[in-house]
Order: structure tokens, then sequence, then C-alpha cells
């Protein structure tokens, strides 16, 4: 049971580092929309894409619309954030809330940036890679000490 234990902390750890990177993305990606430099938040985002194919007038509503996506940034890392210290306390709702709010935020990044070729390993795929170690770990710990215990 104490390895089991440890697998959580690891889960855990991976969940902070992951939550800190996402809440500073979501503030940066804002931050240049505020700035009105929405190409910037772009570049920001797809980073394999060469900056001057992205250059140009946007409208006001695809400001908006990057400013949402900072803000889901934000909130979701900060769930996540949260979620990582009771997730060291094996609480089994925080294992499924980092799991379904992280997962699937990094499942729609793979999706649509990574298998679209719009991004750069670091740091957006090392990410989706610490969210699924941090999962697959939580998942296994909770999965195996429940069965150790029934």
């Amino acid at each position: 049971m104490k390895d089991l234990s440890l697998l959580f902390k690891i889960s855990a750890i991976l969940w902070v580092f992951w939550g800190i990177v996402h809440i500073m993305a979501g503030v940066f990606t804002i931050n240049f929309v505020l700035s009105d430099d929405i190409s910037g938040a772009i570049s920001g985002i797809a980073d394999a894409v060469d900056p001057a194919n992205v250059q140009r007038d946007y409208p006001d509503a695809a400001g908006a619309i990057i400013s949402q996506h900072g803000f889901n940034l934000l909130w979701i890392g900060l769930v996540t954030l949260i979620s990582a210290f009771y997730i060291w306390k094996k609480n089994k709702n925080a294992i499924f809330l980092a799991a379904i709010t992280g997962g699937l935020a990094d499942l729609g990044y793979f999706l649509f940036l990574d298998l679209g070729g719009f991004v750069n390993f670091m740091p957006g795929t090392l990410m989706t890679i610490v969210s699924s170690a941090a999962i697959t770990l939580s998942f296994y710990a909770y999965f195996k000490g429940r069965k150790a215990t029934s």
C-alpha cells in the first residue's frame, strides 16, 4: 500500500507542474490580446507556425475567442492545481476531476494542434505527456488500492 501512496504523490506533483504551466499560458494568452497582439497570442499557442503567417488585422471577435481560450487555460490550470493537493491525500473525486478537466483539455490539444502539426514538442506536447502520466499513475494507484481493500 505504501508504493501506491508514492504514485498518488508523483501524480499530484505532475498536476501541480501542469496546472502552473497552464495558468501561466492562460495569463500570457489573455495579456497578448489585451495588448492588442492577437498574432502574438496565436504564435504563442501554435509555436511551430511561422509568425509571419499569422500577422494580420484580426476582428475584435477573434481576440474575444482567443481570450476565451486563455481563460479556459487559466481555470483548467487552477482546477488541476487545487485537485493536486487532494490527489496527494488520495481523494477519489480530485483524481477524477483533474483527469476530466486536464485530460480532456490535453486531448483537444493533441487532436487539433499536435496532430495538425502546429506545435513544437516543448512545452505543449510535453504537457500532454505529463497529464497522461498523472492520470495513469493516479488511476492505477486508485484502482489497485481499491482492489486490495475489497
